[in-house]
């Protein structure tokens, strides 16, 4: 959830992968090079066609870490995690739960978006997924590929999601924050500034 840990900053992250137990400064170009190709993929409409559902969600996380991390990669986690001081929904609830979403984010879809609601849309699809926190690893990645084919479909243009400056991540962690406790307006404020820096 971007970059919040339990883990002290400047703890070495190991993961086990495909090649080799590898630190996470190791592992991060080779995620980000797959990244970059779904993300091309999206850009092509490859996934036009296909409903955006929790099956998606999966196999977008598999497409760009499954070969890294076959075990786990595209599935949904089946681990306790802390992300922060947020503690995600119990392995068993996650299938359930990310269904549930889904079928919430496409109702909110279903119709033209109202402009005033807009900004709505996206925080919910980005706040509760990662509030939910499906998978072992990777979900801000995942999140932002996600989050860049509902803004394709929505016929609006890309956003900066990932925030570089110190204020602004801490401003979009506050709003993270939020969303783990069940308030999507922080995340709505933030959608609205980054939408309306895209006009």
């Amino acid at each position: 959830m971007a970059g919040e840990t339990t883990r002290p900053r400047d703890a070495t992250r190991w993961i086990e992968t495909s090649r080799g137990i590898l630190s996470y400064t190791q592992l991060a170009p080779l995620l980000a090079e797959r990244v970059l190709r779904v993300q091309q993929r999206l850009e092509a409409e490859t996934y036009a066609d296909l409903p955006l559902d929790d099956e998606l969600i999966r196999r977008l996380h598999g497409n760009f870490c499954g070969d890294l991390v076959p075990d786990w990669g595209g599935r949904w986690r089946s681990i306790e995690v802390q992300v922060g001081s947020h503690q995600p929904p119990a392995p068993h609830l996650v299938p359930q739960l990310m269904r549930d979403y889904a079928g919430n984010l496409q109702a909110r879809l279903a119709d033209p978006p109202d402009p005033d609601l807009m900004p709505e849309h996206p925080a919910y699809a980005e706040g509760r997924l990662l509030t939910i926190h499906p998978f072992r690893d990777f979900n801000g990645r995942l999140a932002r590929l996600w989050l860049w084919e509902i803004l394709r479909r929505l016929g609006l243009p890309p956003v900066e999601l990932a925030p570089a400056r110190p204020p602004d991540i801490e401003s979009y962690l506050t709003a993270l924050r939020a969303c783990d406790a069940g308030n999507l307006r922080p995340l709505s404020i933030l959608w609205l500034d980054r939408l309306a820096h895209t006009a």
